[in-house]
């Protein structure tokens, strides 16, 4: 498959380019990272409160979706679509802002405190979520909307949210959308029942044919404050423009040919060697594989569709907010699995370089060392995960590190790389908190991870020594080029008659050699039957397609090899004996 695997980088790098890096920038400097109003410190990344927010909305906010500082403050729109265009980017449609809420009394109170608690509103859940409409009813804005159920589910920090919920459609002009924003603010759209407002607008840059799909989240989690994030999906909607991508697309035509044959390929193969095919560990990387670039393919069929019957559509849709976040949500995920497909390609490349000595002893002593290694990983995450269970137990609630048990674990790792936070640690709790560390140091840098490279070194001084008394693998890369010409010239018909001819003349002159050497039919026939029976297991046991260092054989299996060993030891005396003959004969 490693034809196919070049077709695929191909196929990769035509889907990204630096240009999606740089689009997003420009707008995470444009809407992220401008300052508030009246405050150069703080930003949509660090507001922590509702009145920061609606700064943020009233100026930022309106600034870089309303820029008409170049065009001498008026506002230019484009003329095949009306939207509108600053810098070098055309907004499409109209932004959308949307808000999720849930019920008053979705909490339980404890029953002391019930006379005290006359309003509760707990975290977000589908269950929770409030659907009656609340404040101005009249107006659209304070009625809910329902969800979408081919929409997908957004993760935010504290809670998963789903599509729908009470909506702002904002208008074409500047003056209109912040008069908008006062009179929401005014009558308290946001309280407390608020849980998260969605900020969605999508742009398109001409220059470089990219649609960049933005959405700012601000989440409002039941202990109060606020939390922002954010999502610049920058991405390729129109597939074929210019000539490159014309390229791109015979590309993507030869590999889905490629990945056709190799599939029966492999059919061939496990049908031809059975339970055998499943003993090496490349055979398992080579069905992997085929089956990551089918599930790419099926993916990149799936988007293809989708935009071609929702683009154009979305694209008319000038006056109303057009949802590109879902086809940009799939592209999103075809390119995850095209870039875990090529990260599992490049691996394979290990499989093509045992030519090298070098790399030889290097996969040699992995995939020897590999029981061990997973015995030894087993031990370690024991005691890892009772470290960060003892550091998200103890300083959880007071250190950001540890502020989670996933948090716990990654921290935990940042140790190990020598990147931590032991003033917070001691801080958290001055008696456990160097305890904690210290040991952790101890038993995990000093013992666990010294045990692990001491297992990597006694298992490659195994393999040196192996390959110092000439025990080197079968594969070769030679080996695997000369057969791959074979084949192709016996495909194209110009080595097959020819391959058999000789193999055919080789059998008869061994035969008319044994008749006048004065051996019988019978003693013929049962050397050629042991013959047969020989290459039948050099080819089950020895073939590079199934090679491995070390297989389980059966007994059935074991019975072969042993008699195959007993006829090599015969065959190994026989030729001692007339190579005795020989020396005798020359002295």
């Amino acid at each position: 498959m490693s034809e196919a695997t070049w077709w695929y980088r191909g196929v990769t790098f035509g889907m990204v380019n630096p240009h999606m890096y740089y689009l997003n920038k420009v707008m995470s400097s444009l809407f992220v990272d401008t300052s508030l109003p009246d405050d150069e410190r703080s930003s949509f990344r660090s507001i922590r409160s509702i009145t920061e927010f609606w700064k943020f909305m009233e100026g930022p906010l309106i600034d870089g979706l309303y820029w008409d500082s170049w065009y001498g403050n008026k506002q230019l729109y484009s003329v095949k679509n009306s939207s509108r265009i600053y810098s070098e980017n055309i907004l499409l449609g109209i932004p959308r802002v949307r808000q999720l809420r849930v019920r008053n009394n979705t909490c339980k109170v404890y029953p002391a405190f019930q006379s005290l608690v006359s309003d509760c509103y707990s975290k977000y859940t589908v269950e929770n979520e409030d659907f009656s409409d609340f404040g101005l009813k009249r107006n659209p804005e304070w009625t809910h909307t329902p969800s979408s159920r081919t929409a997908p589910w957004h993760w935010g920090f504290v809670g998963v949210y789903r599509d729908g919920g009470y909506i702002v459609t904002l208008s074409k002009s500047k003056s209109e959308t912040k008069a908008k924003f006062v009179d929401l603010r005014l009558n308290n759209w946001i309280s407390r029942g608020t849980r998260a407002v969605f900020i969605d607008f999508s742009l398109y840059n001409a220059n470089v044919n990219l649609f960049c799909i933005i959405r700012l989240l601000a989440e409002f989690p039941a202990t109060g404050g606020l939390l922002t994030s954010w999502q610049f999906y920058s991405v390729k909607l129109l597939r074929y423009v210019s000539y490159y991508d014309y390229f791109i697309a015979s590309c993507e035509i030869i590999f889905c040919i490629f990945l056709f044959v190799f599939i029966i390929q492999e059919l061939r193969k496990v049908n031809e060697f059975k339970s055998a095919y499943f003993r090496s560990v490349w055979n398992w990387l080579e069905m992997l594989l085929l089956l990551l670039c089918f599930l790419a393919m099926s993916f990149y069929a799936y988007c293809n569709m989708q935009s071609f019957l929702l683009l154009g559509q979305l694209l008319k849709n000038t006056d109303s907010y057009p949802d590109f976040y879902f086809l940009a949500y799939w592209h999103i995920y075809y390119n995850n699995v095209i870039a875990i497909t090529i990260f599992f390609a490049w691996i394979k490349i290990f499989k093509f370089i045992s030519f090298n000595e070098t790399m030889s002893q290097l996969s040699s002593t992995l995939s020897r060392c590999m029981k061990d290694i997973v015995g030894f990983a087993i031990m370690f995450f024991i005691i890892f995960s009772a470290y960060a269970q003892l550091g998200f137990l103890v300083f959880g609630s007071q250190v950001d590190d540890f502020s989670t048990f996933q948090n716990s674990i990654f921290a935990q790792f940042r140790i190990v790389l020598g990147d931590f936070n032991f003033a917070g640690i001691q801080q958290a709790n001055w008696i456990l908190g160097p305890i904690y560390f210290i040991t952790f140091i101890f038993f995990v840098f000093f013992v666990l991870l010294n045990m692990f490279l001491a297992i990597i070194n006694d298992t490659y001084s195994e393999v040196k020594a192996d390959y110092s008394i000439g025990r080197r693998p079968d594969f070769e890369l030679g080996k695997i080029i000369q057969k791959s010409c074979f084949n192709v010239l016996e495909k194209l018909r110009l080595k097959k008659a020819q391959a058999k001819e000789e193999k055919k003349m080789q059998n008869t002159d061994l035969a008319q050699r044994a008749r006048r050497e004065g051996f019988d039919e019978s003693e013929i026939q049962e050397a050629e039957q042991m013959k047969r029976w020989k290459e039948r297991l050099e080819k089950k046991y020895y073939s590079t397609e199934i090679q491995d260092d070390y297989q389980p054989v059966t007994q059935q299996e074991f019975r072969e090899l042993f008699l195959y060993a007993v006829e090599l030891e015969k065959e190994l005396h026989y030729v001692s004996l007339k190579l005795n003959q020989l020396m005798r004969k020359l002295h």
